[in-house]
């Protein structure tokens, strides 16, 4: 089967080249297909980085910021217990289309493009001349598959009122498909993937899917709707197991392939229509938790009336790992997961009640703290490390462990933290902090400070007049459910480092805040 899409190839590269991007340096070397390794990339949405029930258990307990969560995960625990865990990842920028930003480019918001959510009424959109990722994989002989939610392009009305994809906003078309996400027809923003099996809007019953494979979508052609009426993680998973069976040709089995499966559980809704309802009646109901009480949300900082949906939440994180598992299982039986390099990571964390707050784009660590784990039996040895590891260092990293370091762009600006996961025990070289970011707000985090400066609400852009509303510490040693906003005065050597390494963070990163020196009187800015 040849699944019909624009094959850019060198000449995209050149493309991109011209357009003023930093082209991938091509070598001679010709690698033997068979010894490359596989890479699938898990990518859940808004799953916090303690809701797995390994970091439970002795040898990771000790190195969980507060109490984990008591969920039940038994694929995720075995994929850590023999991979490389990092225990101190984080989200950047803790929202959903400027993580997959940042995953895609290795690039901070400024340079790719997207500096909020995308959704209708707003510009946020990843950058046409980016190689991403999956155009370096490709280059390089990867056969490439994307599957589930990509929410990375903004939304436009050129859909008919079937919710098909007819490319006009003209009379026949001028519809949005969804207001927070859109189908993205082949061509350049596909960068370079070969079988596409996207599945947006959020109701995990009922998932708008669209594919360039007709057989998993009623025959439709690329761009028509098509609605399963099935939890989309079940359908993701027996999509992904077909397309490694490759029955149908659905690829081509003389290349490795790449995977990037982004599910959309455990995201919202919480409510029993999309949720796993197996997984919730089997370990989660009344008759194992009565109440929703500290036994289940058992962080003491959250509000539990707020959290009234963890068990929704946590059943869809059991459910996603039930199919995680069908999957590995699949490679298993292929006799290729020793081969396969498996990252198994997320675009932000849950607050569930923590400090009273749901979901995200906040800077506290439920909010900021992500998964990331690395599993590659073949060359990998199990371990665990506490490399401080940001969203643009996925990119680099995996593309040095693949063996792809010197073929990188130039423009990618995450670092290559591959070293550790060679090696979990290496102490030196280990990165000092990360830059985290949101609309009106910047930080910084170290492996036991949170410096976060916050503007004043609603501001838009650089206002006269803006000023900072916040300005605080968090010590998560000492408070780990950061109770306490440590005011910048009552450590001025300790507010003093931060600053210095923020305003260094904010030069690499070329955020807006440093091309303005935006409260340069706090922030001691050097050109």
């Amino acid at each position: 089967m040849n699944m019909s899409k624009p094959c850019f190839g060198f000449l995209y590269i050149a493309v991109l080249s011209l357009l003023g991007c930093n082209s991938v340096n091509k070598t001679v070397e010709i690698r033997d297909s068979k010894e490359r390794p596989n890479v699938l990339i898990i990518y859940p949405d808004q799953l916090r980085r303690y809701s797995a029930g390994f970091w439970s258990e002795p040898g990771y307990r000790d190195a969980v910021v507060g109490k984990p969560d008591p969920v039940i995960t038994p694929t995720i625990d075995n994929l850590a217990k023999n991979a490389v865990v990092f225990t101190q990842a984080f989200a950047n920028y803790p929202l959903c289309s400027p993580s997959r930003g940042m995953l895609l480019s290795g690039m901070y918001p400024e340079q790719n493009g997207i500096w909020n959510n995308a959704r209708v009424g707003r510009e946020e959109s990843l950058k046409e001349n980016i190689i991403t990722i999956t155009n370096l994989f490709h280059e390089e002989g990867y056969d490439i598959s994307y599957f589930g939610k990509a929410h990375y392009i903004k939304p436009v009305p050129k859909f008919n009122n079937a919710g098909d994809y007819v490319g006009t906003e003209d009379a026949w078309g001028g519809n949005y498909i969804n207001e927070f996400d859109t189908y993205i027809p082949p061509g350049i923003d596909r960068h370079d993937i070969d079988y596409y099996y996207q599945v947006l809007k959020d109701e995990h019953a009922n998932p708008f899917v669209f594919s360039n494979d007709p057989a998993v979508v009623g025959g439709n052609k690329d761009g028509e709707l098509y609605q399963p009426r099935e939890f989309s993680t079940k359908i993701e998973s027996e999509t992904i197991i077909e397309y490694l069976k490759k029955k149908r040709n659905q690829r081509n089995a003389d290349k490795p392939f790449f995977m990037i499966w982004s599910i959309n559980p455990p995201h919202n809704p919480w409510d029993n229509a999309n949720t796993d309802m197996l997984e919730y009646r089997k370990h989660y109901d009344t008759d194992k938790y009565p109440n929703i009480d500290s036994a289940l949300v058992v962080r003491p900082n959250a509000d539990l009336k707020v959290a009234g949906y963890a068990r929704n939440y946590f059943a869809n994180v059991t459910s996603i790992d039930k199919y995680i598992g069908r999957v590995l299982e699949q490679l298993k039986k292929m006799k290729v997961l020793d081969n396969t390099i498996v990252v198994f990571t997320a675009d932000h964390g849950e607050m569930m009640g923590s400090h009273g707050l749901t979901a995200k784009n906040v800077f506290y660590t439920e909010s900021t703290a992500v998964p990331f784990i690395v599993h590659w039996p073949k060359k990998v040895k199990p371990g665990k490390t506490d490399a401080l590891l940001g969203s643009p260092d996925i990119y680099p990293t995996i593309a040095s462990l693949a063996g792809l370091k010197e073929e990188t762009p130039e423009a990618v600006e995450g670092k290559d933290l591959s070293a550790f996961i060679k090696n979990p025990g290496k102490v030196d070289a280990k990165p000092g902090s990360i830059l985290l970011m949101l609309k009106n707000s910047r930080g910084l985090q170290t492996n036991r400070y949170t410096l976060v400066l916050t503007e004043v609400k609603e501001q838009q852009g650089n206002l006269e007049g803006a000023k900072i509303g916040e300005a605080y510490i968090f010590d998560n040693k000492k408070d780990p459910y950061q109770y306490n906003k440590i005011p910048l005065e009552e450590k001025p050597g300790l507010s003093g480092k931060l600053l210095k390494v923020l305003a260094q963070k904010l030069k690499k990163a070329n955020d807006p805040w440093f091309q303005d020196k935006k409260y340069k009187n706090l922030i001691p800015y050097q050109d």
